[in-house]
């Protein structure tokens, strides 16, 4: 695990939901996680030592699961996720560590998904592993595994075609319980397929059971940790309109795969399209949504990131080098949206103009662009 307080930083991650809320907005102003515990406990009759006791209980069980702690101050902690208005204040991730820095996509859609989802699914799933991007979904039935699955396979094509550098990472699965708690049961063998290509992460203690309420909450990660969310088969109650409706909120690109009108299964999509999100029929449509920092060239392998290099680029000009800077002062510097700039600033990343500092923040390296 890195260095920090984990006892601090588990018990905040142990708090109701209803008072998480507002820890994001205390650590982007500077507040210590002991500050935000106090305070924040203040609203609670439970005792500080009732939840450490109960923090230590959870990071011996992640010790044992072999569970990586991450918090919101951690330089690994996805830099995405952590601009969002409520991240989570703690990660815990087993698997490949690498697949939270890769630009990722998230695709979600119906549990008791048709054929034709299922194989759609799948089939983007591997188009966009094979380019390197990293697959979002939460490894439940129907869609999110075949997701998955295609993930994988995807991967394996990237390997094969030797345009694998270093260590290739396929997907992430996000659950509604413990990172340790693999649901539904049947998908244990594929838990352990992720693990190896990619990650599995839960902002829930190690042990949590996957009861309901959990599963709408999970869904702004899974669009957190994402540039673009992509629907397939979502009936008009589906949870996954509630990731499409926090990828909006969290200025996420929002992409949905028309399908039969006369089943009732895709009114959901459909009126994702209809409210102007991009139709969705190849990979192709979603690598050009996510811009020049992931496309392919003529061989199918990811191109170099097109460069917003020169003097003049809004973002590098605001960012002075060596001094970590957050979202919110980018963008008001900037005088772009939060919305545009996170994507831009992912690419001057990739391109090794900028770096990500931890918590939600970017610095500029020095040198001349």
């Amino acid at each position: 695990m890195a260095a920090f307080d984990s006892s601090v930083w588990t018990m905040l991650s142990l708090l109701p939901f209803r008072l998480r809320r507002f820890i994001g907005d205390s650590l982007r102003a500077g507040d210590s996680p002991d500050a935000i515990l106090d305070s924040l406990l203040a609203a609670l009759t439970e005792s500080r030592s009732s939840f450490a006791a109960r923090a230590a209980a959870a990071l011996a069980r992640a010790d044992a699961a072999g569970l990586d702690a991450v918090p919101w101050s951690d330089p690994r902690y996805p830099p995405a996720l952590a601009a969002i208005f409520d991240p989570p204040p703690l990660l815990w991730v087993r698997g490949v560590m690498r697949a939270l820095d890769a630009p990722a996509v998230a695709i979600v859609g119906s549990r008791a998904a048709s054929p034709y989802a299922l194989a759609v699914a799948e089939r983007l799933a591997a188009d966009l592993a094979s380019c390197g991007v990293v697959v979002v979904s939460g490894m439940a039935r129907g869609v999110d595994s075949a997701a998955h699955r295609g993930a994988l396979a995807g991967v394996e094509t990237r390997r094969a075609s030797s345009r694998g550098d270093g260590v290739c990472v396929a997907t992430i699965a996000v659950l509604g319980s413990g990172a340790d708690v693999i649901y539904p049961p049947e998908h244990r063998t594929l838990a352990s397929s992720i693990m190896e290509a990619g990650a599995i992460v839960s902002e829930l203690a190690p042990g949590a059971r996957p009861l309901p309420y959990f599963f709408p909450l999970r869904n702004r990660i899974i669009s957190g940790l994402s540039r673009a969310v992509v629907v397939i088969e979502a009936g008009d109650k589906s949870g996954s309109l509630i990731t499409a409706r926090a990828a909006l909120e969290q200025g996420r690109e929002v992409l949905a795969v028309p399908g039969n009108v006369l089943s009732g299964r895709n009114r959901g999509t459909h009126g994702l399209l209809r409210d102007g999100a991009k139709i969705v029929e190849s990979a192709d449509d979603i690598l050009e949504e996510l811009g020049p920092s992931v496309s392919r060239d003529a061989s199918g392998a990811p191109e170099r990131p097109a460069a917003w290099t020169t003097p003049a680029d809004p973002i590098l000009a605001c960012l002075t080098p060596g001094e970590p800077c957050d979202l919110d002062a980018i963008a008001e510097r900037s005088g772009l949206a939060p919305a545009r700039v996170l994507p831009r600033l992912f690419d001057l990343e990739m391109q090794g103009l900028v770096a990500r500092a931890g918590g939600g923040r970017f610095v500029r390296f020095d040198r001349t662009c």
